[in-house]
């Protein structure tokens, strides 16, 4: 089997763009699954739906890969896995170093994903020396003295950085020396290469943060979609006792009790206007939600 060095994908050049590239895992999973269940074929609207996207923009994806499917029937499960993972390169064996073997550094070397889609695991690397020669995974962890000597000795081209965000540009400053040229970042920083170096960055807080935005805004929806309402009905209110009829003048006592009604409703109606204006009150930090920098 070809090594990482060996071959690099062809999405490129082939002119695949990279909205598409990011959707092929989608369909590879898709696939996957049925393939698994011996499903034969599938039509282009049920893996659309399994993929989460819409079918014309799948059938535009499968186009880039000169693949069209068979009308009436669909696409053939096996082999547009093989397409697919053809395109993606892997059919071919992926060594990685991964860097930072911190509680999230042990989570992923134990991730079982990662063999099953031709990403070999080949090396874990940290500074603590305490951590040096310690199995993780069934992997012995290698001191970050020798990265530079494990890079070459494995011909890994693709490295994982799960270092606190101090150390991150330097780990990823010697993966790059060392002839690494796929990084993939779970530390919470932005990291800085050269031309033809490429990065993914991976980052939970901020996915939370994207989460709680989404959540603020719908409480906040939810919360004006009741003040239309209240409103309303103040409104038809104050319509009803403009259009009722005059009547005599009252006397001293009815006065007395229309006051004391009147005040009552006063009080009623100041009420209500404070809950709507509590109601749309922005908070100390307006409309703009409050989060923590990653």
């Amino acid at each position: 089997m070809a090594t990482g060095r060996t071959h690099r994908p062809a999405t490129r050049s082939r002119g695949i763009p990279e909205a598409t590239v990011a959707r092929l895992p989608l369909y590879l999973r898709a696939l996957t699954a049925l393939s698994e269940r011996s499903v034969p074929t599938v039509s282009s609207e049920e893996l659309a739906a399994a993929a989460g996207v819409n079918s014309a923009k799948l059938r535009k994806d499968f186009s880039y890969l000169g693949s069209y499917g068979t009308r009436g029937v669909g696409y053939d499960v096996e082999y547009l896995v093989y397409q697919i993972s053809r395109e993606l390169g892997l059919t071919q064996d992926w060594p990685i170093v991964m860097v930072g073997i911190g509680n999230l550094g042990a989570a992923l070397a134990n991730y079982g994903g990662f063999a099953s889609r031709g990403f070999r695991v080949a090396a874990l690397i940290d500074a603590d020396p305490s951590m040096v020669g310690k199995p993780v995974a069934g992997i012995p962890v290698q001191f970050i003295d020798d990265l530079e000597r494990i890079i070459e000795d494995n011909g890994v081209s693709i490295g994982v950085i799960a270092t606190p965000a101090g150390a991150a540009q330097q780990v990823c400053d010697r993966l790059v020396a060392a002839g690494v040229t796929s990084i993939l970042n779970f530390a919470p920083t932005v990291l800085s290469v050269p031309d033809g170096v490429d990065v993914r960055k991976v980052d939970l807080s901020i996915e939370l943060q994207i989460l709680a935005f989404h959540e603020q805004r719908k409480a906040g929806d939810e919360a004006g979609a009741v003040l239309p309402d209240a409103a309303a009905v103040r409104a038809a209110a104050a319509a009803a006792s403009a259009a009722a009829p005059a009547t005599a003048a009252p006397t001293a006592v009815d006065a007395g009790e229309d006051a004391g009604t009147a005040a009552a409703a006063g009080t009623g109606a100041g009420t209500g206007t404070g809950a709507g204006t509590g109601a749309g009150r922005k908070g100390p930090d307006g409309d703009v939600p409050a989060v923590m920098p990653a």
